[in-house]
């Protein structure tokens, strides 16, 4: 009889050991704390409020960090809906945004508020409002209703393989704005584990670390918050006097409604990867702002993008040594696109002339790990863009053998006509590009002054530089000496390698 009884047993775990457990059973964690009390984005959240975040989300810049700061302000009527109205000013890198956005009662998610915010609105409904999808204030009309703090999950997150999202642990934890008592919210994806830290009765979570769900690999991260400061019953907008950044630009007669029209296609010099830029605008001034987006692609595939890619974008001179780094300036080693496209705005430094902007390209690896370089090695795209002053003009890169005309010109070996038809030719043909100058009607050559003349002869053995040369040729068509057939606007992609090509 007993040896029945041990085959019985032994036999149920065979047969059980044999079959798949259903996944919904494999997945199902229990959690739930000790303590009282429930909990519901926004709850506590009152007029007044004032809020400050360090936060990223990888639908935006792949989680590249900004702050964003906001107040309440009061109550807005929308339709037949009541809902919070809140000032609010992003710092994005050098950049600054100041609008409204719109908050729900039910769910403090942004439901409308000024269209600069569009991208930011996502990322802060997506990360510090992410709980919004499972813990609301009211249950009826399909609302998730509060949740209490001892229940076992709060659901389950909709990705592939995705986990119970349930309080797992009581953590005293510090951030920036202070030392809270926190429950911990965690689920599982992709193998990693990501925690949310909520405040009984404080509106938004002041913590977040979570990774987005990879079938294989190692997650990046999916979002991720702190929060910075938190005060209560601020009566007048703690934004007064800050202007965005797109209004200055705008005072200084930057262009701020520009395409990424610019295309530069190229292998790296090594041709151990390919890159594809679009870039604006088309005339990028000093001190105005430059966005590129930069396409990461296979060597063998135009369609296969690259991966897990450790990139910089850089200035050198002219001796290709570096002067700046976008990745140094965001206080990184590197910059990070576990995508293989970026998107980078920045606010141009470089002095008017040919800038040597360069994509370097550390190789493929996990964020944190260093490459391999025997699997990819580091390579390099340089792509000349001409810079231009507020005013217009450009300092000016002239091919040398430019230079001997002038200097014959300077010597009388060569007349006045000669010279102006030359430099008309190299002009009207787009060998050399001149700054846009209003041409004048009543000149001749007969009537080129001396200095000119002088300053083509200095300009030739390098005495003045190519700059003061260009503006003798702007004087020339300004007095109407020198006629410059007029040319079609350039067509949408085209690249300005410098003044002359």
């Amino acid at each position: 009889m007993k040896g029945s009884l041990l085959i019985i047993p032994l036999f149920a775990a065979l047969l059980l050991g044999s079959l798949s457990l259903p996944s919904a059973f494999a997945q199902f964690q229990s959690g739930g704390v000790d303590k009282e009390g429930s909990w519901y984005a926004g709850e506590g959240l009152k007029k007044g409020d004032f809020f400050s975040y360090s936060m990223c989300h990888v639908d935006y810049k792949e989680c590249t960090k900004f702050e964003m700061d906001m107040w309440i302000k009061g109550d807005k009527q929308v339709g037949s809906e009541t809902k919070w109205l809140a000032e609010v000013v992003v710092y994005d890198g050098d950049k600054r945004v100041v609008g409204e956005m719109e908050l729900g009662k039910i769910a403090p998610e942004p439901t409308g508020g000024s269209i600069e915010l569009g991208v930011y609105r996502g990322a802060f409904k997506s990360s510090v409002v992410w709980l919004s999808a499972f813990a609301t204030s009211d249950a009826s009309s399909g609302g998730k209703g509060p949740k209490e703090f001892k229940a076992t999950s709060w659901g389950k997150i909709g990705n592939i393989g995705g986990e119970q999202v349930l309080p797992k642990a009581i953590e005293t934890i510090t951030v920036p704005a202070g030392t809270w008592e926190t429950v911990q919210m965690y689920w599982k994806t992709g193998g990693v584990g990501s925690k949310v830290w909520i405040v009984d009765d404080f509106p938004f979570p002041i913590k977040a670390k979570t990774y987005t769900h990879v079938s294989e690999g190692i997650p990046p991260t999916e979002y991720e918050f702190t929060l910075l400061e938190y005060r209560e019953n601020v009566q007048t907008s703690p934004f007064e006097g800050i202007i965005s950044t797109e209004d200055e630009f705008a005072a200084a007669g930057c262009e701020t409604n520009f395409e990424k029209s610019v295309s530069v296609k190229k292998p790296t010099t090594e041709f151990t990867y390919q890159v594809h830029v679009f870039y604006g605008p088309e005339d990028p001034v000093v001190g105005c702002e430059m966005q590129w987006l930069v396409s990461f692609i296979s060597k063998f595939d135009d369609t296969e993008y690259l991966n897990q890619v450790q990139y910089d974008l850089l200035v050198v001179d002219k001796n290709s040594n570096p002067i700046r780094s976008l990745a140094q300036e965001e206080s990184k080693q590197y910059l990070y696109s576990p995508s293989g496209q970026a998107l980078l705005d920045f606010i141009i430094k470089e002095k008017p002339g040919t800038a040597n902007y360069v994509i370097w390209i550390y190789g493929l690896a996990p964020e944190g790990v260093v490459p391999n370089p025997s699997k990819s090695p580091s390579d390099f795209l340089k792509i000349p863009v001409q810079i231009y002053a507020p005013d217009g003009t450009t300092v000016q890169k002239i091919p040398d053998w430019i230079k001997n005309n002038a200097g014959w010109w300077a010597d009388g070996s060569i007349d006045d006509n000669s010279f102006v038809q030359g430099i008309q030719f190299l002009i009207k043909e787009g060998i050399m590009k001149i700054p846009q100058t209003p041409q004048g009607s009543d000149g001749s050559a007969k009537n080129i002054p001396s200095w000119i003349k002088n300053n083509a002869g200095w300009w030739a053995d390098g005495s003045i530089d190519d700059n003061s040369f260009v503006q003798g040729i702007q004087f020339l068509i300004k007095e109407g000496i020198m006629k410059i057939p007029q040319t079609p606007k350039k067509p949408t992609g085209y690249q300005p390698e410098s003044l002359f090509d």
